[in-house]
């Protein structure tokens, strides 16, 4: 019997058309498998009208091909990629909420704070508001430093990527215009199958 394959974070990218229920659509896709989504994050995309989602999952090459195949059937959604770490460029940011008189107190947690890339977004008489960006390693990092300063409160954001060799989604569909003149695009789904073609 093969050894199973190991797991490791995946970014899902998922172009689709904003459609109400679909994210409830998606999120069943993995509840059914009884997947954890680490993060989900959904924007505009470079192209108008056009969603973008950004899922993040621990798991097997092997899922994680079955269930973008899965993810592309459902009828808004215009293509699926998935990459490792490596191959994308990502972030997360990050809020940390500290008591404004033991920053005035110790100047030692500025200089922390600095080093770690931390700006201070909101300044009141009785907490600062500090903001950074990086990956999660780092975000957690600062979390360690500040709570001996009495961390009141923190929150992380979904992650964003951008694939590192892609060349976007957009002149993909220009090229199924020029191979499909005739046809609305956006309202047809895209077959995996090797040709690059979109059919109703």
């Amino acid at each position: 019997m093969s050894e199973p394959e190991e797991k490791q974070e995946f970014n899902i990218t998922v172009y689709t058309e904003n459609q109400i229920g679909l994210l409830s659509r998606i999120a069943i896709i993995f509840t059914r498998r009884k997947i954890n989504i680490d993060s989900l994050n959904t924007s505009p995309s470079e192209i108008d009208s056009i969603h973008r989602f950004n899922i993040v999952i621990n798991e097997s090459e092997d899922v994680v091909r079955k269930l973008t195949r899965q993810i592309e059937k459902q009828v808004e959604v215009l293509k699926v990629y998935y990459h490792t770490n490596e191959d994308v460029v990502w972030q997360e940011m990050a809020l940390y909420k500290v008591s404004t008189d033991v920053i005035a107190e110790r100047v030692s947690v500025e200089r922390l704070l600095r080093e770690n890339g931390a700006r201070a977004v909101v300044i009141r008489k009785d907490y600062t508001v500090f903001e950074t960006t990086g990956h999660r390693e780092e975000t957690d990092n600062l979390i360690n430093i500040l709570q001996p300063y009495g961390l009141i409160e923190f929150v992380r954001s979904a992650r964003v990527a951008i694939i590192k060799d892609s060349d976007g989604f957009n002149r993909k569909l220009r090229e199924f215009e020029r191979l499909e003149p005739g046809e609305d695009v956006i309202e047809n789904e895209y077959l995996n199958q090797g040709q690059k073609v979109f059919t109703m």
